[in-house]
């Protein structure tokens, strides 16, 4: 009895441990179920989310600009200075006192204006003296001429000899060279004395005064006052020597157009004409040099200033253009944004050609009419919807249709 009560109890708490097994393996596989149920439930739930709250595609705002067909002239700039058309530098050619002074600094003054005098009293002294030995000579001279003839009559004759004869006529023609001397020496010191005159050579405007009245003054010594001529004047400019070739090509076809614009900047630009190309490059910095003639009749150039100077050697017709800031550079090359009909950007590689004003010419890639992007590129992908800020604005600024009423 003890032996079957035993092992009955063994069979009881075996089954108990059997039964505790079993209900935590089913709490177990329950848990895992509903972990696995609540995953997936919140991964149906952020999907639908995501559906429902997806934003729809950015418009980015851009400024934009019409690809336009121009005439764009060729041109070369350059840096040029400004230099009188003639220059004299005025000196005494006699010593002298300066006894007058007949303009004051900065003067126009005319050819053949009187400018200095210095006192004439010592060459009308010598002028003088010149003109008297020449009357003198002159007189011995006609009586040596005289007295030739007589010989000879007398010669023929023969009541003297020969050799009282041609002593005779040596004589006469020896005077006859005093004589010319005699006229050079009066032609000379004539000419002293108009040097004490001083006039203006040319037509210009006169520096400062250098040497003053009273001061006394030796020939060709030290400059008086120097006189430029700046109507017409020169403006002279260096250009890469690469240019000259397309400058003597052009200039055949006539006058090349030169227009500076003085450091002011608010005056019109000064136009001009290419007078004058040198006959050699300058080997140290590969450039040559050109002038330029101005009339200046305003006087707006003046001797020594620095101006920017644009040659223009032709015009092209119907170039397309685009304004500069529309073309980027990428790793492709250079590009610019156009705006499509569905207000997409295109990425369009170009070719951009020289640049006028604020405009670049496009050799190839962009066709005049299209839209290109100015302001707001690093904002944009390719493909990406934009929207045209100044299209707006530009209708904005658009009069109103005024509407007229009939009475």
């Amino acid at each position: 009895m003890m032996r079957m009560r035993t092992a009955e109890c063994g069979m009881r708490s075996a089954g108990k441990q059997t039964r505790r097994r079993g209900d935590a393996e089913t709490r177990g596989t329950s848990r895992t179920a509903v972990v696995a149920l609540l995953f997936l439930g919140a991964v149906v739930s952020l999907s639908g989310c995501s559906k429902a709250k997806q934003p729809p595609p950015r418009v980015v705002p851009v400024v934009a600009e019409t690809a336009d067909r121009k005439s764009v002239p060729l041109q070369i700039k350059a840096i040029g200075n400004v230099e009188a058309y003639n220059t004299v530098t005025i000196k005494s050619q006699v010593n002298g006192e300066i006894s007058e002074v007949h303009f004051r600094d900065g003067q126009d003054v005319k050819q053949g204006k009187l400018l200095f005098k210095i006192d004439p009293r010592p060459f009308e002294s010598a002028l003088r003296q010149a003109e008297s030995a020449l009357a003198r000579d002159r007189a011995q001279a006609r009586n040596a001429q005289e007295e030739s003839k007589r010989y000879a009559a007398l010669a023929g004759k023969g009541f003297v000899s020969v050799q009282e004869y041609d002593r005779a006529r040596t004589n006469a023609d020896a005077l006859d060279a005093v004589v010319k001397a005699d006229e050079a020496a009066v032609e000379n010191a004539r000419l002293q004395l108009e040097y004490t005159s001083i006039k203006a050579p040319i037509d210009g405007q006169t520096g400062a005064i250098t040497i003053q009245k009273g001061n006394v003054v030796k020939a060709n010594d030290l400059p008086l006052v120097t006189i430029n001529q700046i109507t017409p004047i020169y403006v002279t400019f260096s250009v890469p020597e690469q240019d000259l070739a397309n400058i003597k090509r052009y200039q055949t076809s006539g006058e090349l157009h030169v227009e500076v614009n003085t450091p002011q900047g608010n005056k019109k630009p000064v136009k001009g004409t290419l007078t004058f190309i040198d006959n050699k490059v300058n080997t140290a910095t590969g450039t040559i040099m050109l002038k330029a003639t101005f009339p200046n009749q305003a006087r707006a150039l003046w001797p020594g200033q620095f101006v920017d100077v644009v040659l223009t050697l032709t015009t092209e017709r119907n170039r397309v253009v685009v304004p500069t800031q529309a073309v980027q550079t990428g790793q492709q090359g250079q590009y610019v944004y156009v705006i499509k009909d569905d207000m997409t950007a295109e990425l369009r590689i170009v070719t951009p050609g020289r640049l006028y004003g604020g405009w670049t010419v496009i050799d190839k890639g962009i066709a005049a009419g299209e839209k290109v992007v100015t302001d707001g590129q690093l904002r944009i992908i390719p493909g990406a919807k934009v929207e045209i800020k100044n299209a707006k604005q530009d209708e904005e600024k658009k009069p109103e249709a005024k509407t007229e009423t009939k009475k």
